[in-house]
C-alpha cells in the first residue's frame, strides 16, 4: 500500500470482503466490444490480485446486453480457482440452466425497488419480477448454489425521485423469503448520502434482515461512494461491491455513472487497517492495462495518482 500510515476508527470491522463487479457490471455498458480473451485475462488478473469474489458475466439475452454475449465462451475458457467464487447474473430459468451446464456455483438475480426501473429494466412490475425469480432461486438453492439478490434504486430513481426505505425493505425481505443468501443494496444512480444509507440499514435490520447478509453497491455519480461505504461499514456491513478502475454504469439508467472504484476504497480500507486480502499494486496495474484496451484513462482517483507517482 502506501507509506503514509495507518490508523483505525472505532466501530469498523477487522476485515472486509470486496465483491469485484468489473467483469460484469463494469463492462456491460461499454459500447466498444471487448474480446473474450481480454475478459478472461481481466478476471485472471483480478484473481491474481487477491479477489475471492469476482462477478464474472451475465446470462441475460445478448439482445439486451450485447457486451456480454460471449458469456458461455468466457466461462468455458476461464481457469476457475477453488478459492475464488465467480457469481453469474441469471435472469430466468433458462439462464439458470445455462449457468448450471457451465458449472456455475454462485448466481445473482437483479430486482428493483421501484416500479419504473422494473418496467424499464425487466419489462415487468416489481411483483411480476419477483414471481419470475421465485422458481430460479428455489431451483438454484435446491442445487446447492448461493444466490445473491440485487436490489437496484435503493435510495433514488431517475423517474420517481427519492425512494422510501419501506419500499426497499418490502422487496428485500421478499427476496430473503424466496431463498436469497445475500442482498446487495444498489445506489444505481449514485444519489445516496451517509445518513440515508444508515437509515435504510436500520430499517432492514428492524425487519429482521441480518446485517451479515447485506452488501452495498455504490455508484460515485456525486462523489459520495467512499463516504457511503464508510457509513455502511461503521454500521456492520462487511461486503462492498466495487469495480476495478471505477468502470461501470447501467444501460437502462442514463444517470448512472461508474461504480465505486476498487482501488479507491482499498486505499481507504488499508489506511484504516482493515484487511481485504487485495494487492493494490496489482489492481492498479490491472486497471491501467484494461484502460489501454478501452482506449481511455481509468476514472479511479487512486489509479491516476499512483500511475503518476
Amino acid at each position: 500500500m502506501t507509506d503514509y500510515g495507518t490508523e483505525r476508527l472505532p466501530g469498523l470491522p477487522e476485515a472486509v470482503t470486496i465483491c469485484e463487479v468489473g467483469p460484469r457490471d463494469g463492462l456491460q455498458n461499454e459500447s466498444t466490444p471487448v474480446p473474450a480473451d481480454v475478459k478472461v485475462e481481466f478476471i485472471e488478473r483480478l484473481a491474481d490480485a487477491g479477489h475471492t469474489v469476482i462477478e464474472t458475466t451475465s446470462m441475460v439475452h445478448p439482445r439486451w446486453v450485447p457486451q456480454l454475449a460471449d458469456a458461455e465462451e468466457v466461462l468455458r475458457r476461464l481457469d476457475r480457482r477453488p478459492a475464488v467464487r465467480y457469481p453469474v447474473l441469471v435472469p430466468n430459468l433458462r439462464g439458470l440452466q445455462r449457468a448450471l451446464d457451465l458449472g456455475v456455483t454462485d448466481i445473482a438475480v437483479f430486482a428493483s425497488a421501484t416500479e419504473s426501473f422494473a418496467k424499464t429494466n425487466l419489462n415487468r412490475t416489481v411483483a411480476e419480477s419477483l414471481e419470475m425469480f421465485a422458481p430460479v432461486i428455489t431451483q438454484a438453492r435446491e442445487t446447492g448454489l448461493q444466490v445473491r439478490g440485487y436490489v437496484s434504486m435503493c435510495w433514488g430513481d431517475p423517474w420517481e425521485g427519492a425512494v422510501p426505505a419501506p419500499q426497499v425493505v418490502d422487496v428485500a425481505t421478499k427476496l430473503i423469503s424466496l431463498g436469497c443468501t445475500e442482498l446487495s443494496l444498489g445506489d444505481t444512480i449514485g444519489v445516496a448520502t451517509p445518513g440515508r444509507v444508515v437509515a435504510l440499514l436500520n430499517a432492514l435490520t428492524a425487519a429482521s434482515v441480518p446485517i451479515g447478509s447485506i452488501a452495498v453497491h455504490f455508484h460515485d455519480t456525486y462523489g459520495q461512494g467512499l463516504a457511503n461505504a464508510l457509513a455502511a461499514l461503521q454500521h456492520g456491513v462487511t461486503t462492498v461491491d466495487t469495480s476495478a478502475g471505477g468502470l461501470g454504469g447501467c444501460p437502462y439508467a442514463n444517470s448512472a455513472t461508474g461504480n465505486l472504484a476498487t482501488e479507491d476504497i482499498l486505499w481507504q480500507l488499508e489506511g484504516l487497517g482493515i484487511r481485504t486480502g487485495l494487492n493494490l499494486t496489482k489492481l492498479v496495474e490491472t486497471s491501467s492495462w484494461l484502460a489501454g484496451h478501452l482506449g481511455r484513462e481509468s476514472p479511479s482517483s487512486v489509479v491516476r495518482a499512483l500511475r503518476k507517482s
